[in-house]
């Protein structure tokens, strides 16, 4: 729906431009302001999203350089920032409106199908029960017994249909106008041109817009034809009586594609026919300006669809890396982000690998939301050393970085993370909501404790052993991210806090070591610490000022469909 809404705003718009153009050119000939209404009506047929398509589909080398990946000297079990959690909310029922909408549609436009068809079928009988003429014509001449006005019928072979006796109501000279002016009609290819606003009219017959533009395209054909005998020589006084006798004498055309005489406003076309109204060409100045605006309206969207196009980065690789089993003696685990987009991965499992590459704190949270795989998703672990391609570029040093720098550069080492897991090790997963226990972080009732950092933004640390957090330059994310490695839940912050701080969080670690850290941060185990402390919920409180609490939540979980060990290289 939100397309089609899009289209018909779109559509709105360009027919009132439309309408402010032709206003403009009101002194011009009839023809001009006839092709602007045409160009208003085919506007309904294409969307400008259409344009946009084609133009994101012409290939321009992009010669923007990519943002250079950060190097960073951090060993840790990882430094995936807190997962996304969906917030909860009843699952709504789907609206029961689109689909009357869409029947609605589909009545109308069935109804004036029928309506063109019963209105084609009378002038198919006129036709089948007309006879030849002996009239010279560049087309078939047929006689009909029906009272349909003179008029063009059909649109690949089309026929000029003239009712029984009209010699008698129309003399010599009135009938040559009349038949000028159908002929006229077959040289502008005015039945085809209608037929095209007929098919706008049955898709869009809702819109009053469309039958306005139905309106104005009948209304300027008649006055161009008008204008197009007057200039072949007709008498004004001759022409204008054989309209009149027309109108008299006969009825109109059932069908806009079956171009007749009568349409429009009778007494404004007699009047201008009788007057001899003086309709200026183009100048020079209005056929540049009225171009100017086509391919604009034309290239605008096309030009968009090509930013677009070169907005979106190709996925990124790693150029190569190395994938060896790690040593089972290790100790040390952890990733390395390498100068120039690479990553070095000491002894870390596939699971902590999903982890880190989809921003999912591992620890004990990864048994939560990294679920399913082979039987050695735990005990295999892997020592991996990747090397981006040139055009990554060179970083400087962390330092150097500002914080979207930083950001970006975790970014894209993750997305080339997740090629490699697809293609070495034949990763596939699907990601699916499950609800589960998760911990919301909000400030207490006397207010937090934490201290302002008077540092600049930059590089942010967190570091500790057993039992103790040292944070400086810190954000509640970084804070979520290692109380969701402490405790194996998801950490929801709901404290509003958006600043930097400095503390320290002793407690004691019943639920084991230290959380990950994030990009850009350090995060050293330090040896010694004491295990005697309260709890992380009271030390939490106690210390900082905020709490903890339980509760639960839609989490988004990844499942693995499939893995596979990769082979050594």
């Amino acid at each position: 729906m939100g397309a089609l809404t899009n289209h018909l705003w779109q559509s709105t718009l360009f027919t009132v431009l439309v309408a402010g153009a032709a206003l403009a050119l009101k002194s011009n000939q009839a023809n001009t302001r006839y092709w602007l209404w045409l160009v208003a009506s085919v506007k309904f047929l294409i969307p400008f999203s259409l344009l946009v398509t084609l133009g994101s589909r012409v290939e321009v080398p992009s010669t923007a350089p990519t943002l250079p990946a950060v190097a960073v000297e951090q060993i840790t079990t990882s430094f995936a920032p807190v997962p996304p959690i969906l917030t909860s909310t009843p699952q709504a029922s789907e609206p029961w409106w689109p689909p009357v909408l869409a029947a609605a549609w589909f009545i109308g436009s069935i109804l004036l199908l029928t309506r063109w068809f019963r209105r084609w079928l009378l002038i198919h009988a006129a036709l089948r029960g007309a006879s030849r003429l002996p009239i010279a014509a560049p087309l078939p001449v047929l006689s009909s017994h029906t009272a349909i006005e003179p008029g063009v019928f059909g649109i690949v072979r089309p026929v000029l249909l003239l009712p029984e006796g009209i010699t008698q109501n129309l003399s010599s000279a009135e009938l040559d106008a009349i038949l000028a002016h159908e002929l006229t009609h077959v040289r502008r290819r005015d039945n085809l041109t209608a037929a095209l606003h007929m098919l706008v009219e049955t898709l869009f017959w809702f819109h009053p817009l469309v039958w306005w533009i139905g309106s104005k395209l009948v209304e300027e054909r008649e006055r161009a034809c008008d204008e197009a005998v007057l200039r072949e020589g007709s008498r004004p006084e001759i022409y204008a009586q054989s309209v009149l006798n027309v109108c008299k004498y006969y009825l109109e055309s059932p069908l806009p594609c079956a171009s007749g005489v009568t349409g429009a406003d009778l007494k404004k076309r007699i009047e201008e026919i009788m007057t001899q109204r003086i309709s200026y060409r183009l100048t020079w100045t209005r056929k540049l300006l009225l171009a100017t605006a086509g391919l604009a309206a034309v290239a605008v969207p096309i030009c968009i669809g090509v930013l677009n196009a070169q907005s979106k980065s190709e996925p990124l690789t790693f150029e190569v890396a190395t994938i060896k089993p790690a040593d089972p003696d290790a100790r040390r685990a952890g990733f390395q982000l390498a100068p120039g987009g690479g990553l070095n991965i000491m002894n870390v499992g596939l699971k902590q690998l999903i982890g880190f590459a989809y921003e999912i704190p591992c620890g004990k949270g990864c048994d939560n939301q990294i679920v399913g795989g082979p039987g050695w998703l735990d005990s295999q672990r892997f020592d991996i050393t990747a090397k981006a391609p040139p055009s990554a570029g060179v970083s400087p040093g962390p330092g150097q970085m500002t914080p979207e720098q930083m950001k970006t550069a975790s970014a894209q080492v993750r997305e080339r993370l997740r090629a490699l897991l697809a293609e070495r090790f034949q990763l596939t997963i699907r990601h699916e909501s499950k609800e589960m226990p998760v911990y919301a972080l909000t400030v207490g009732k006397n207010g937090h404790k934490l201290k302002e950092s008077t540092a600049e933004e930059g590089r942010q640390m967190m570091r500790g052993g057993r039992g103790q957090l040292i944070a400086e330059n810190a954000t509640m994310q970084l804070l979520l991210v290692n109380l969701a490695g402490i405790t194996g839940r998801p950490v929801l912050d709901r404290t509003g806090l958006t600043g930097r701080y400095n503390f320290t969080l002793e407690y004691a670690p019943e639920f084991g070591g230290p959380g990950p850290g994030g990009p850009g941060e350090k995060s050293e185990v330090a040896s010694g610490s004491s295990d005697a402390g309260p709890s992380i919920f009271a030390a939490i409180q106690e210390q900082l000022g905020l709490k903890l609490e339980a509760t639960k939540g839609p989490v988004e979980v990844i499942v693995i469909d499939r893995a596979e060990k990769p082979t050594a290289n």
